[in-house]
């Protein structure tokens, strides 16, 4: 175990997961409040601050797990951000937005880290102190974002995209699917040990390279 190759990985994705995991859940927040649930208001959960919203597991073990087992991308998350979906305005079609509101918060942040990538890599070499290490945490951030975005937008409740898929099938269907929630955990992990996740590593890697390569059009 090469101790200074997990010390240099901390170094870089520690801040790109922070940001990636903290605003996905203030983002479900404030959607929930814009559209009439004041519960993560008044439960101080509308914040920046990282440590209303650390959890030991997802926000500090898996990821660091993943970095030293030397995974391909990282995964992690946040305390969900508690939802009263009988406050929204219209519950139904609220709870898609609210639910949308993490993933798409995501890609803006990939998308952000694409820009800041590419103004970086415009700085003369003499500045390579700041290039390397900058270049380095956009490309984390480029990575986690687009991993949190596609993997939460799967159809299995409670995850976003599960969230998304009960308010828009027919009311029949959605209480079928929403039965699923207290096993949906279980189900991804089944995914994830079958091997089934896996298949999407290409699609996903695809992504982020694309997203590099715009960034590199004028380096």
């Amino acid at each position: 175990m090469d101790m200074n190759a997990i010390i240099t990985g901390i170094s870089i994705w520690a801040i790109p997961v922070l940001f990636a995991v903290v605003l996905h859940e203030v983002a479900h927040g404030r959607m929930a409040y814009y559209l009439g649930d004041d519960t993560s208001k008044m439960l101080g959960r509308l914040t920046l601050n990282p440590l209303k919203h650390i959890d030991p597991i997802g926000t500090i073990a898996i990821p660091l797990m993943l970095i030293v087992l030397q995974a391909p991308f990282l995964f992690g998350y946040a305390k969900p951000v508690p939802v009263n979906f009988r406050k929204l305005h219209s519950p139904r079609r609220d709870m898609v937005l609210v639910a949308l509101a993490g993933p798409l918060t995501n890609l803006v942040l990939a998308l952000l880290s694409t820009v800041v990538l590419f103004l970086v890599w415009q700085l003369p070499i003499e500045m390579k102190w700041l290039i390397d290490p900058v270049s380095l945490m956009c490309q984390a951030s480029i990575v986690i974002n687009i991993v949190l975005c596609v993997f939460n937008l799967l159809p299995i409740p409670p995850l976003d995209g599960g969230r998304v898929a009960v308010g828009l099938l027919p009311y029949q269907l959605a209480c079928q699917l929403s039965k699923v929630e207290p096993y949906g955990f279980f189900i991804i992990i089944a995914l994830m040990i079958s091997g089934v996740l896996e298949q999407a590593a290409p699609f996903l890697m695809g992504l982020v390279h694309t997203l590099i390569g715009w960034a590199q059009l004028s380096f």
